[in-house]
C-alpha cells in the first residue's frame, strides 16, 4: 500500500491532524493499536447519566477550538455541537478543614477568603513590585512562593497543579508547565502587571473566538472524535499491533500486523507520531539510544477516575465547576468535579453526576488499590465532602484507571524538545508530535495538530 501521509495514533491529536488534512484534500491514513477510535476521549451512558472516563472539558483558549468545533457541526451534519458551560461553572472551591471555599475571583474576596494567611494577602497585594527571577528552571511551586507566598502555593497553586497534571508545583518547571505564566514575569516583571498589560492588547475577530470558556460537546467529548472518526471512515485502520517505522529511500516505510494477524507494510512520503513517549522506542527503532532516551525521559502521572451519580440530590446545589483539594489537607482525592453543574443532560432532573480524581504523582500507590477500596473511598467523600446524608446513597460507582494518564513537564523537557527537534531536521517528512510536547490540555492537542497541518500543507 502506499499514501502521502501517515498518522500513527487516534486519539484527539491524531485524528484531528488527520481530519484537518482530509478536509484539505490530502490522502491520509491513520494507524491506531486499540480497537477504537477516541484514545483516552470515551463517553459513557448509563442509566440516565452521560459520564467520561478520560478528559471531562477542555478549555476554549485558543482560535483553533472554536473553529474545529464548527467544522464538525457541519461535517457530522449537527450531531456534534459545541457546548460551554454556563457562568456559574467559572467558581472554582478548594478545600479547608471540613468544607469547601470558593476560590478568590476578585480583589474583595481575595482579601476576606480564609484561604490564604493575611501575610500573603499583603504579599499578593505587593506582587507588581517584587524582584523578576533569574532561574529558567524554576520550579512552578518556588516561583509561587516566591512571588505570592506559601499559603498562595498551599491553597491555589498546588490543587490547581493537581487539577490540571496530577502532578507536584515542586518538580514542574514553570517555562515548560505554565509558558504563559514563565513569561508574564519575564516580559513584565510581574504577573499582575502583566495581565493588565496583556488584556489591553486589541483582538482580532479571530482572537475573539478564544473565548476562554469550559467547553464539551452536546451529549459529551465523545461526540467530538467519533465525528472525526466518522468522517475519515475507512481511512483509520484499528486493531493494528508491532507498529514499526522505518526511513527507505527517500520515503518512509511502515510495517504493522492487522487485526487478523497479517503483517502489512505502507509507503509514504510524510508520518506523523502522535502517541506518548513511552511508545516511540518501539516505533521509532532507527532512532540512536542515546537520542530516544531524551525523547522518552518524561514521566506520566498515575490517576484513578471514578464517577458517580446519585438520581436524587435531596436539594443539595451544587453550582460550581467542582472541587480541588490542597496535598497539606491529607485526602485521598485530588479533587471532585460538578460535571452537570456545567453540561446538560449529565444527570437525570433532580440528579447529579460527580467525578473524582485519585492518586497523582504524590500518590501513586493508590492507583493499586481493589475496586472495594476505591468504592469505600468514593462513598467516604460522598457523605464528608459532598455533604450528602448517610441515608443517602450513589446510584452507581464506575472506576477507571489510568496508569500513563498525564505527562509531566519537568526539568528534563528542555532537552527532550530540542531532542525532537534534531529528529525532526535530521529525517525529512517525520513529524513528532502528542502532548510529550506543546501542552497536555484539549486546546493545546487541537492546536499542535492544526499546526501540524499547516506546516505539512504548506512544505508542499
Amino acid at each position: 500500500m502506499t499514501t502521502d501521509i501517515v498518522v500513527i495514533g487516534a486519539g484527539l491529536t491524531g485524528l484531528t491532524t488527520a481530519y484537518t488534512l482530509a478536509r484539505k484534500g490530502r490522502e491520509v491514513l491513520v494507524l491506531e493499536r486499540m480497537e477504537r477510535a477516541g484514545g483516552q476521549i470515551q463517553t459513557h451512558s448509563e442509566d440516565g447519566f452521560v459520564f467520561e472516563s478520560g478528559p471531562n472539558t477542555g478549555v476554549v483558549s485558543v482560535p483553533e477550538v472554536a473553529e474545529l468545533m464548527q467544522d464538525l457541526q457541519e461535517t457530522s451534519g449537527g450531531k456534534c455541537r459545541l457546548e460551554v458551560a454556563p457562568a456559574s461553572s467559572k467558581r472554582r472551591l478548594i478545600w479547608k478543614g471540613k468544607k469547601f471555599h470558593a476560590l478568590p475571583s476578585g480583589p474583595v474576596s481575595a482579601v476576606t477568603t480564609p484561604l490564604f494567611t493575611m501575610a500573603d494577602k499583603f504579599r499578593i497585594l505587593a506582587e507588581p513590585w517584587r524582584k523578576k527571577g533569574d532561574d529558567s528552571d524554576e520550579s512552578v511551586g518556588s516561583l509561587a512562593r516566591r512571588r505570592l507566598g506559601k499559603s498562595f502555593v498551599d491553597y491555589a497553586v498546588d490543587p490547581f497543579l493537581s487539577g490540571v497534571y496530577a502532578g507536584n508545583p515542586d518538580t514542574l518547571v514553570t517555562r515548560f508547565a505554565l509558558p504563559k505564566l514563565y513569561n508574564l514575569e519575564q516580559d513584565y516583571g510581574s504577573f499582575i502587571r502583566g495581565a493588565i498589560a496583556k488584556s489591553r492588547i486589541p483582538k482580532t475577530e479571530r482572537d475573539k473566538k478564544a473565548t476562554k470558556k469550559v467547553f464539551s460537546a452536546e451529549g459529551g467529548l465523545g461526540n467530538i472524535t467519533k465525528a472525526m472518526a466518522d468522517y475519515l471512515g475507512n481511512r483509520i485502520l484499528l486493531g493494528l499491533n508491532d507498529i514499526e517505522v522505518m526511513p527507505q529511500d527517500g520515503l518512509w516505510n511502515i510495517s504493522y500486523t492487522d487485526a487478523n494477524g497479517i503483517t502489512q507494510q505502507i509507503k509514504c512520503n510524510k508520518v506523523v507520531t502522535t502517541c506518548g513517549a513511552y511508545s516511540l522506542p518501539a516505533l521509532l527503532p532507527f532512532v540512536d539510544e542515546d537520542t530516544m532516551s531524551k525523547v522518552n525521559n518524561l514521566r506520566y502521572s498515575p490517576v484513578v477516575e471514578i464517577s458517580v451519580g446519585v438520581k436524587d440530590t435531596k436539594g443539595l446545589e451544587f453550582q460550581a465547576f467542582g472541587g480541588l483539594v490542597p496535598s497539606k489537607e491529607e485526602k485521598k482525592v485530588l479533587g471532585i468535579l460538578f460535571p452537570s453543574a456545567c453540561f446538560k443532560g449529565r444527570a437525570p432532573e433532580g440528579g447529579a453526576l460527580f467525578s473524582y480524581f485519585i492518586g497523582g504523582m504524590k500518590h501513586a500507590e493508590l492507583l493499586d488499590y481493589s475496586d472495594e477500596q476505591l468504592t469505600a473511598i468514593a462513598e467516604e467523600y460522598f457523605h464528608s465532602m459532598l455533604k450528602f446524608p448517610d441515608s443517602v446513597k450513589p446510584d452507581f460507582i464506575r472506576i477507571f484507571r489510568h496508569r500513563k494518564a498525564i505527562p509531566q513537564y519537568e526539568i528534563t523537557s528542555g532537552e527532550r524538545f530540542e531532542a525532537i527537534e534534531r529528529l525532526q531536521n535530521q529525517y525529512k517528512g517525520l513529524i513528532i508530535a502528542g502532548n510529550l510536547r506543546d501542552g497536555i490540555g484539549m486546546a493545546h492537542r487541537i492546536k499542535q495538530a492544526a499546526d501540524v497541518a499547516d506546516i505539512i500543507l504548506r512544505n508542499d
